[in-house]
């Protein structure tokens, strides 16, 4: 039986604070876009997984972070000295709890502390270190165990820190497709979301050799936005929820991970959320048909790390 996994990026302002230019509409009012995620998650009964950013757990702040590597350097500039109640983009421990209370059973991981992107060449392991080691502070103090890693705007980095805080798992990247290095990338895409019958990448956990189980994205819910509504009348969906619905067809009907990902800030007209609806709906058919489960990262993890008798880790 294959298998459904739902990642969130859970970043508030924090997805954009380095950004010359951060998108207005998309942190117009991302609370109130957290807010019904978590509805309509609950409106289908589907869990997901919450990588959060750890800095959202705080209640509040003096934007110094005087024990960080990057303090000083610019990079906490954004952050304002208040509490959550005054700075609702840049805390938000009321939305983490919304999360936990839910009644789906939500996985809450780690986004990093401060969307810090683990490139090596920006920087160092220090700065890593801090970043994951604050989120694991953060999270005993609201009594969660960390399992599941999201890395920042997906680079993938610097595993072997996971590996030393007790993570289990992170989101991988998403395999190639054919028209990834096509000269004509707008255009094959397009044609692929379109009318190809061919599903995204349908995926399949592996443990690498920080002993981490890799669980690779397979599609982004919004990562298609330009041309959809020239194509939508021509092909009845929108060409995201053509493409969700054929990689659910596709664990349905054989085995295998369908992993989507999206962020709460993606969540900006009232279109967005009838298209999110539309693809957890199928989901939810499908599930209830008893043709797939739906699963969390951290889900998939300790069923990949049983299966292949890895023993039990521990952490210095």
């Amino acid at each position: 039986m294959g298998r459904v996994v739902l990642s969130i990026d859970a970043e508030l302002a924090w997805g954009f604070h380095d950004l010359q230019e951060p998108p207005a509409d998309r942190l117009r009012d991302p609370r109130a876009a957290w807010r019904r995620l978590v509805e309509l998650l609950e409106e289908f009964s589907i869990p997901a997984t919450w990588a959060v950013v750890g800095h959202l757990m705080l209640e509040e702040g003096n934007g110094d972070h005087a024990d960080h590597p990057l303090a000083g350097s610019g990079w906490f500039d954004a952050d304002p000295e208040c509490d959550a109640t005054a700075a609702g983009h840049w805390y938000g421990p009321d939305l983490v709890e919304e999360v936990r209370s839910a009644a789906a059973d939500h996985e809450i991981g780690c986004h990093a502390f401060s969307h810090v992107v683990f490139d090596r060449d920006r920087i160092d392991e220090s700065t890593a270190t801090a970043e994951v080691r604050r989120c694991v502070e953060l999270a005993d103090e609201w009594d969660l165990s960390l399992e599941s890693f999201v890395f920042p705007r997906n680079v993938v980095g610097f595993r072997e820190v996971l590996a030393r805080h007790g993570f289990r798992a992170y989101r991988g990247n998403t395999p190639s497709r054919w028209y990834d290095d096509s000269a004509a990338y707008p255009l094959a895409k397009v044609a692929d979301f379109a009318v190809s019958d061919s599903p995204p990448p349908i995926v399949s956990p592996k443990i690498d050799e920080h002993g981490l189980v890799d669980v690779p994205a397979s599609l982004c819910l919004f990562s298609f936005e330009r041309g959809a509504p020239v194509l939508e009348p021509v092909i009845g969906d929108h060409p995201v929820v053509r493409q969700a619905k054929l990689a659910i067809d596709e664990v349905a009907d054989g085995d295998g991970i369908a992993h989507f990902w999206l962020h709460p800030n993606d969540l900006v007209h009232e279109s967005d959320y009838d298209r999110l609806r539309e693809v957890l709906a199928y989901v939810a058919t499908r599930r209830d048909e008893g043709r797939l489960t739906v699963e969390t990262i951290g889900d998939v993890a300790r069923q990949t790390l049983d299966r292949r008798d890895v023993p039990e880790r521990t952490y210095g």
